[in-house]
């Protein structure tokens, strides 16, 4: 009778604690730069929360812009620093030069099939006029990023995000992605752990 007794109160105290309670986890707070949800370039819905306690390459980027060949130094950012916690997130735009005017399906082909890509990308955004993303409202508002904010001026702007979340960089389009600046500014964030 013990035993039953014995059974019956564990089993009430894992009814009570509810399902899944072993393995539930305490999350650090999402910062609000990841607090946002885009479409990759394939069109599934990407919570950008998953990429938390990683340092982020944010580049706006297009295939019909004399900038276009940075393509090439964001891979090989890519290659280099991944495995050290670094996630390069390319948003292709329309809005600078009219230079990405095709489907992201064209988008993807011309990205993989000329410069081998394989950071991740997002579908088209918006930066530029009344409708922004939301994430590139956030990266440009002088209220949530009063050091590096500011309008976007062209294709391959690039905004560094430490693992805390905070903008830590800011860097022009003619900024080459391999430059010692972006380099160093990139190592300095990896390197806080």
């Amino acid at each position: 009778m013990r035993s039953c007794t014995l059974l019956a109160v564990g089993l009430g105290l894992a009814l009570l604690a509810g399902p899944g309670a072993a393995q539930q986890k305490v999350s650090k707070k999402v910062p609000p730069v990841l607090q946002f949800t885009v479409n990759d370039i394939d069109g599934k819905s990407v919570d950008l929360a998953r990429y938390q306690g990683k340092v982020l390459l944010i580049v706006n980027v297009a295939s019909e812009c004399g900038y276009t060949p940075q393509y090439k130094g964001l891979q090989a950012l890519h290659d280099k620093y991944a495995k050290e916690g670094l996630a390069v997130l390319g948003f292709p735009c329309n809005d600078f030069g009219a230079q990405e005017p095709g489907s992201e399906a064209d988008i993807k082909k011309f990205c993989t099939t000329n410069y081998k890509v394989a950071f991740d990308m997002f579908a088209k955004v918006k930066i530029d006029g009344a409708a922004p993303s939301a994430l590139f409202k956030y990266l440009t508002s002088k209220e949530t990023n009063p050091k590096h904010g500011g309008p976007v001026r062209w294709n391959f702007e690039k905004f560094l995000i430490a693992r805390d979340g905070t903008v830590a960089a800011r860097f022009l389009s003619d900024v080459e992605p391999e430059s010692d600046a972006v380099i160093s500014a990139i190592r300095k964030e990896l390197d806080k752990k």
